[in-house]
């Protein structure tokens, strides 16, 4: 076998083997002849005529994201950055247009966001770009797809996934925000202060009623026990007014003894003297002596003015009586 026989046969054989391609899924191959658009190759096994027939490119169908980052104010004159996710893929029947018909297509998708994002935001206020930003989407898709579609282009979906306030403004937003906070624990912890306030009166006053019912109890029991001392010593002879001025004595004298009793008391008790106690009986004998005599003059003096009148008879009123027979 010569040489160039050899030769022939590798060129061959080479050339042979680039008349078959593969293509990937979720892909297509665009082929042109002789640089005219021939036909789209979809995955799988392809096969093209060596050098008549070249892979033009290769077109993606995936779904693909672009992120736009825009710059814009608000009808409140806020200036924010926003970012637009758009997610879209080719559609496989417009695999032409998609390839033929637009360059770049990220470019136009890029400018097409700016001049939508740039119409709608200046339209609302900063608070009401946060809270209509799904709204932005939409509008962002539909001017998508409704300029897209031609060049073989879906859009699947549209989100705005960051609003970005200059940092003056969010400081601001922040620092109201706290205020806000504050007021609620202030209003809170006043509630809270008017419900200790009030169950703590509510408490003192319980305490202060059973406080004074234990002292009425109290002075109950003494003077139940007063009475019955005082029948006692009536029994043997004595009697209440004396009774009564012995009881005070013993009590002065215990009064004596329970301040004694405490070490640590200050407390001086006048007249403390042993001549104290006899001045006291006798001035409490004389008291209730004059008392009593007191009483028995005003019951006196009661009875005198309460005594009726005799009726007198009317003149004149006798002589027109006259007896029956």
């Amino acid at each position: 076998m010569s040489i160039p026989f050899i030769i022939i046969f590798v060129i061959a054989f080479f050339i042979f083997l680039s008349s078959f391609f593969t293509v990937k899924q979720q892909s297509s191959v665009i082929i042109e002849r002789f640089g005219k658009f021939q036909s789209v190759r979809n995955s799988g096994l392809q096969l093209k005529i060596p050098v008549v027939d070249r892979i033009a490119g290769r077109v993606n169908l995936k779904i693909q994201q672009l992120d736009v980052i825009i710059e814009t104010k608000t009808k409140d004159n806020v200036f924010i950055k926003m970012k637009v996710s758009v997610q879209f893929k080719v559609i496989q029947e417009k695999v032409y247009d998609a390839f033929y018909k637009l360059e770049y297509p990220h470019d136009q998708i890029t400018a097409y966001v700016f001049d939508v994002v740039r119409a709608e935001v200046p339209k609302l206020k900063l608070d009401d770009v946060f809270e209509r930003k799904d709204d932005i989407a939409i509008a962002v898709k539909r001017e998508l797809n409704e300029a897209m579609t031609t060049y073989g282009y879906d859009i699947i979906n549209t989100l705005v996934t960051d609003i970005d306030p200059d940092i003056q403004v969010k400081n601001a937003m922040n620092r109201i925000n706290a205020a806000d906070r504050e007021k609620t624990a202030a209003e809170f912890e006043a509630e809270s202060s008017r419900i200790r306030i009030v169950a703590k009166a509510k408490a003192e006053a319980e305490s202060k009623r059973l406080q004074g019912q234990g002292i009425a109890d109290q002075r109950r029991e003494i003077a139940r026990g007063l009475v019955e001392s005082v029948e006692v010593l009536n029994n043997v002879g004595i009697n209440s007014q004396e009774a009564s001025a012995l009881i005070v004595v013993t009590q002065h004298y215990d009064t004596l003894q329970a301040i004694g009793a405490d070490a640590n008391s200050n407390l001086i008790l006048l007249p403390n003297s042993p001549q104290a106690g006899s001045d006291m009986l006798n001035n409490m004998v004389a008291s209730f002596s004059a008392s009593n005599q007191v009483g028995e003059m005003m019951k006196k003096n009661n009875k005198k003015v309460e005594k009726p009148k005799p009726i007198q008879p009317q003149s004149g009123y006798e002589d027109d009586i006259t007896p029956e027979n």
